[in-house]
């Protein structure tokens, strides 16, 4: 026998809530299958339900969208401050300024290894590092380091900073909105669980098939186990065949 499937994402909880609601505004109230208090419920519930799925869509949609902008900004402030790092140690390399400067930028005296920028949070540390040591050396009497040079690097780790702060108040918008939704998703659980019983329970003296056309109408969602339902027609067709039989072999008889 077919086993009703209760809804497992906010899109069938939905469509399982307004369903009931449709069906409800259809006919008359006293014939309704479940009970008035119960639609009072879902009456007031769903438009929050369904106002927090938009605002977690919107904000994932919006995450989205930046995230091409955000990538970009990230990959040349990156790239800047990677390539200010290099220029720097080539000027060590050939003489022109002392392993001593290194130490402005927070960078190991004696070591010409790169910092790792692979955390998106340690390019803006080390923007910061490089933009507030170059303005120190330089202030010491030091000349500019080109190609690039400090402004670049400042413009571009500006951008990202910028880009960065605007991604994690979205990010910290989707998580809000996200778990407002799991909040409502335990309610809305609840309710379809004491809708479809109620509905169930109205029509149980109806014969199966009969109960579940009737339950269907209210939004019950039943799901055949594999191979049922190919079993009962073959059933069906071997009784319909066992109708039909006697009346071929008095034809054939006759």
């Amino acid at each position: 026998m077919p086993y009703r499937r209760l809804p497992n994402t906010d899109s069938a909880r939905v469509r399982a809530l307004k369903s009931a609601l449709d069906t409800s505004y259809r006919i008359n109230r006293f014939e309704l299958a479940f009970s008035f208090l119960l639609l009072q419920k879902v009456e007031t519930f769903l438009p929050h339900y369904e106002l927090a799925i938009r605002n977690q869509r919107q904000a994932l949609s919006q995450q989205s969208i930046r995230s091409k902008e955000y990538n970009e900004k990230l990959r040349k402030a990156r790239l800047y401050v990677s390539h200010f790092i290099q220029v720097l140690n080539f000027t060590i390399i050939r003489g022109e300024m002392k392993p001593e400067i290194r130490e402005f930028y927070g960078l190991k005296t004696n070591s010409k290894a790169a910092p790792s920028l692979l955390k998106d949070a340690k390019v803006i540390e080390w923007g910061e590092k490089l933009i507030k040591g170059e303005q120190e050396r330089m202030r010491m009497g030091g000349n500019p380091i080109y190609s690039p040079s400090i402004a670049l690097v400042r413009v571009n780790c500006e951008n990202f900073k910028q880009a960065f702060n605007n991604q994690k108040t979205l990010q910290n918008n989707t998580h809000r909105f996200s778990e407002k939704v799991a909040e409502y998703r335990d309610e809305a659980d609840s309710l379809i669980l004491s809708l479809w019983n109620e509905v169930e329970a109205k029509f149980a003296d109806l014969p199966d098939e009969k109960k579940r056309e009737k339950s269907s109408e209210y939004g019950i969602v039943y799901v055949w186990r594999k191979g049922e339902k190919e079993k009962l027609e073959q059933i069906k067709q071997a009784e319909e065949d066992s109708l039909t039989l006697p009346f071929s072999r008095s034809v054939k008889a006759e």
